[in-house]
């Protein structure tokens, strides 16, 4: 199942909350919808699956338009944030419940329940009551409940936000074996990058009712079509400097005409790196603070335009440590006056 937004506008107490948003969700994929809290992102949702109806615009389910049908016309399987599992029924009757609900016979519901169970790897707890089962095992319940239809699109709004870390990244890998084992197009709510970018094909970010950007996870990170992508992706976030004669910008490749339109420039921290020879040092600064977790180190250094955030240099540095900093061309982001990318490496505008 394709779906297709045409200039779609949804209004809350005269609030724009998307403001004429067009996009498409292929057929078979997995798309997750960023942003942070209040960009719309779980609005877009609610649209999709027909519990909310747009101001304007069209949505369509393949070539038929469903804007003006309910949620009951429109056949989505649906996963919210809180599992709203019956507590008084097994986990095997929970799953079974959308096809009593359709009047299936009863022995190709429990069948079908039970294919499901084995898909979502529940298949030991059928007969438990919810009460009885983990917030991971839960969400599988409410996930093969979602499939029992067998719907041609799957949505799923913060499914993960009430596990624990270690379970949610337990959980964001299985929900990705469930969508290609049952090829539905799915389309999956969170404001965490790191799920985002793990899981999906396509992610579409989304601030202040408008799209940012939609595209594949190593675009968007690599690529960010403006600063609010390039500094919402990323941990920790993106260095972010206003173009000063503190840059030594004469030791790269630059195009000086990129440069004459160039307000910010950007770096992750994981492209920076030391170096000796100050002709080719990209910045200097002292040592401010040192971050040792694991095996991970982040090295915090004052510069005289402000703070610059390093992951990957090689060795722990100690507080105090004067240091220069180099960078490669095709690493750098620079930005115009709008905050638009007008440089993704030495000299793609």
């Amino acid at each position: 199942m394709q779906v297709t937004f045409e200039n779609v506008k949804k209004v809350f107490d005269k609030n724009v909350v998307l403001d004429d948003i067009s996009f498409e969700i292929p057929e078979s994929e997995l798309v997750t919808i960023l942003g942070p809290s209040g960009c719309g992102k779980s609005t877009t949702l609610m649209l999709i699956s027909g519990l909310m109806f747009p101001e304007n615009g069209r949505i369509l389910f393949g070539d038929k338009d469903v804007t003006e049908m309910d949620a009951m016309e429109r056949k989505v399987g649906m996963v919210f944030q809180n599992y709203a599992l019956y507590p008084h029924l097994s986990v095997l009757e929970n799953i079974m419940f959308p096809l009593k609900m359709l009047k299936m016979p009863k022995d190709e519901r429990v069948e079908r329940a039970m294919e499901l169970a084995k898909l979502v790897k529940i298949e030991g707890q059928v007969n438990q009551k919810p009460g009885e089962l983990s917030g991971g095992q839960q969400q599988r319940v409410a996930i093969a409940r979602a499939l029992a239809k067998e719907p041609s699109l799957l949505l799923m709004d913060e499914p993960l936000s009430n596990l624990d870390a270690r379970l949610r990244i337990e959980m964001r890998e299985e929900i990705r074996r469930i969508q290609e084992e049952t090829n539905v197009t799915t389309v999956f709510v969170t404001h965490d990058q790191e799920e985002a970018l793990s899981i999906s094909d396509k992610i579409m970010v989304l601030d202040k009712g408008y799209i940012q950007q939609y595209s594949s996870p190593t675009d968007l990170y690599n690529k960010p079509e403006n600063l609010f992508v390039a500094q919402f992706l990323g941990t920790p976030i993106i260095n972010t400097l206003t173009m000063t004669e503190a840059l030594n910008l004469s030791s790269l490749a630059i195009d000086p005409t990129i440069l004459k339109k160039a307000k910010t420039v950007a770096i992750r921290p994981e492209n920076i790196f030391e170096v000796k020879d100050e002709s080719e040092a990209f910045i200097k600064g002292t040592v401010r603070f040192v971050e040792v977790i694991g095996k991970n180190v982040t090295v915090h250094v004052d510069t005289e335009i402000g703070d610059i955030v390093a992951t990957d240099l090689g060795f722990i540095h100690e507080r105090g440590d004067e240091i220069m900093l180099g960078v490669n061309e095709e690493d750098l982001l620079l930005f115009d006056d709008q905050d638009l990318t007008i440089q993704r490496g030495v000299s793609n505008a």
